[in-house]
């Protein structure tokens, strides 16, 4: 059933009546999957329309036939009254619709500049104009909140900077409808703010904005109406001022969770498994020291480009240290690449677990053994036998959803996939677990099973270290919490000081005037 009426905002503005987007019983079918069964939902101008509902749910299905990349099987689509059916998303797009997808679409050898303007790169006497991009470009980076030259190559951005690429590139279009799926997946609470700020701009402009986020809350702050999908069904379309967060978690997921965030407080942290000291990490002014006992989950706070990525890959290998000491389980350690780091007994679930966590074509059973082909292997050769039964045993350990344990892992839910990264490494038996962004765009149901297995990870006595642009994420599951402000650790905060003001100014810390920041004495920060 949809609820109608006007939609209402937390200021209480109006909304334009009359639909600038209208969908009409959209049905998509792929081979053996119903992805969007008869939806239908409306977009106004100047309303931002939040989409909400499980990973599978049918969301990005639905984006994809906004943006013209998928034909809808059954039902219509019009924009602004006029039959609106993209061919591709150059029609999507010359229509004045506008997506900025999930999984992160740049030219990596190109620089900021190139990839903002790249359908339209200024010209003067036939040649392009580098000069005047650039300055273009300069100036959409400062409305995002980016500081980073034009002229740098996007490969050099970490995601959360590719994050703001996108999000400035999608305004340089001027579209009348704009499209953000997860657009805050990796930013912080201030680059969210800033979201925030433009997209209430382009709401008082009139543009219509389709915003999809896992993160309920940013529904609330931010949008006027929400729609919810499940198992790819029209459930609802309500203004958000009629429900709370319980109402849409029961919308979405049918069910109610008794406990976001499950800490193990039951586990009290043994012996010191990893300690790092005097780690140095390119790029960054200072040294990191820090230490994760058994059974301790070590929390990781910081804005973009505070240092957090950097430490991880340079702690596991993956981007050359300069200098410093690691000691795994009291044995000191020597880390010059990852093959290294695992054997002593370190994994790493990275941020962007589709580029450099997984290897989407192939089936769970291969990435699942990965780390680990020793156990699988007789004289050399691979026992598939084996592998299939073995990988398929530690899938179902963490409850991965998937048609078969062969089943290619890009085909699988943001949730699963990162399932499938976390049993291979304790399919490999890792005593150390760092997971960068672990939750990035998954959803509400799939992130309390990430948290549940974190949680009893941490019971079997491994020490595990978090790194989330999520403050709450980090609140809720963490021991201890190290701050990081401009590539210094400026805090070691234990769970019984908690508090997010007092987390936020010591991650803005060395951001204010300049500042280098200083770390704070001892293991209490004031």
């Amino acid at each position: 059933m949809t609820a109608e009426g006007p939609a209402r905002t937390g200021g209480g503005s109006a909304v334009v009546p009359g639909p600038l987007l209208a969908v009409e019983g959209v049905t998509k079918v792929f081979p053996g999957v119903t992805a969007l069964d008869g939806v239908g939902f409306e977009v106004r101008p100047g309303e931002v329309h939040a989409l909400v509902g499980e990973n599978g749910a049918g969301k990005s299905t639905l984006v994809r036939v906004l943006g013209g990349v998928h034909g809808p099987d059954l039902g219509t689509m019009t924009l602004d009254g006029a039959p609106y059916a993209p061919q591709d998303p150059a029609e999507a797009l010359a229509a004045g619709v506008r997506i900025v997808h999930q999984e992160l679409s740049v030219l990596p050898n190109l620089t900021v500049a190139e990839n903002l303007f790249l359908e339209r790169l200024p010209r003067r006497f036939g040649v392009v104009d580098f000069r005047q991009a650039n300055r273009d470009a300069t100036d959409l980076l400062a409305r995002v909140g980016l500081d980073v030259s034009p002229r740098t190559r996007m490969g050099e951005l970490s995601v959360a900077q590719t994050q703001l690429v996108e999000i400035a590139r999608a305004l340089a279009a001027r579209a009348r409808l704009l499209v953000l799926d997860e657009p805050t997946a990796t930013l912080t609470a201030h680059e969210t703010r800033r979201l925030f700020e433009i997209v209430r701009d382009l709401r008082s402009m009139g543009t219509a904005v389709v915003y999809i986020s896992h993160h309920l809350d940013e529904i609330f702050q931010v949008c006027d109406r929400v729609t919810v999908l499940r198992n790819g069904r029209h459930v609802g379309t309500h203004p958000v001022g009629d429900l709370t967060s319980a109402d849409l978690v029961r919308l979405m997921v049918g069910r109610e969770f008794a406990d976001d965030h499950p800490f193990p407080g039951d586990v009290t942290p043994g012996e010191v498994v990893l300690a790092v000291d005097g780690l140095g990490v390119r790029g960054l002014d200072a040294t990191v020291s820090f230490d994760v006992r058994a059974g301790e989950i070590v929390g990781v706070a910081g804005l973009v480009g505070a240092g957090r990525t950097e430490t991880m890959r340079a702690l596991f290998g993956a981007d050359r240290a300069d200098g410093g000491t690691v000691t795994v389980g009291g044995r000191r350690v020597t880390i010059r690449r990852p093959r290294d780091a695992v054997r002593a007994g370190i994994s790493f679930a990275t941020e962007d677990r589709k580029a450099q966590g997984l290897i989407l074509p192939m089936g769970g059973d291969v990435n699942i053994t990965l780390a680990a082909l020793r156990k699988v292997t007789r004289g050399g050769l691979l026992r598939r036998d084996a592998e299939r039964a073995q990988a398929a045993a530690m899938a179902s350990r963490m409850r991965v959803k998937a048609p078969d344990i062969t089943t290619a892992v890009g085909t699988l839910s943001g949730g699963n996939q990162q399932k499938v990264v976390l049993a291979r490494w304790l399919y490999r038996d890792a005593r150390v677990l760092i997971m960068d962004e672990p939750t990035r765009g998954i959803d509400v149901g799939a992130r309390h099973e990430i948290y549940a297995i974190v949680a009893e990870l941490a019971r079997q006595g491994r020490a595990i270290v978090m790194v989330s642009s999520d403050l709450p994420e980090l609140i809720g599951m963490c021991h201890r919490i190290l701050v990081f402000s401009r590539g210094r650790v400026v805090g070691d905060v234990p769970r019984a000081e908690f508090d997010h003001e007092r987390l936020l100014s010591l991650a803005y810390s060395g951001f204010l005037n300049g500042a280098r920041p200083e770390p704070e004495g001892g293991d209490r920060v004031d």
